[in-house]
């Protein structure tokens, strides 16, 4: 597998993010698409990323921008079922980048609804925080942080 800085206007980038829309649709009643901005990714300090097997298909993807000057956000998190590994390292990827570009923190949303992302990031090291910013008082949203200092 490989990981490749991409656009987030890229081909590959949107046929991922259009697959986890509907997912997220179907899961959750929302597609998460007006969370994300694609120009977020442009910004300083800001990655979007897609994974992509040995065949060269496009098999997940994520990105991350800042927030603080310290703390990251992870978006657009997705890997296609049957990819076993694959978000764990698009995910490795985005915290390896992120202490690069000095945060020391990262932080992301997810609906309780969604059990398996919910255990995804737990696994991973990620602790519930208090919901930040415009998840604030949203009973359905549960936010997460880790620490990302090395």
């Amino acid at each position: 597998m490989e990981i490749r800085e991409t656009p987030a206007n890229h081909p590959d980038a949107i046929r991922l993010m259009d697959e986890l829309s509907i997912i997220l649709e179907e899961l959750t009643g929302v597609s998460g698409i007006n969370s994300f901005d694609p120009v977020d990714t442009s910004l300083p300090r800001a990655v979007f990323v897609v994974a992509y097997n040995d065949k060269q298909e496009a098999i997940g993807c994520g990105a991350i921008r800042p927030l603080t000057q310290e703390i990251a956000e992870v978006k657009r998190m997705y890997a296609r079922s049957h990819t076993q590994g694959v978000g764990t390292q698009i995910l490795s990827y985005l915290e390896g980048q992120a202490q690069r570009y000095g945060y020391t923190h990262m932080r992301l949303e997810t609906r309780l609804i969604n059990t398996q992302a919910v255990s995804f990031y737990e696994k991973r090291g990620y602790q519930r925080i208090p919901n930040y910013g415009k998840y604030k008082n949203r009973s359905e949203a549960v936010c997460f942080e880790k620490c990302i200092l090395t």
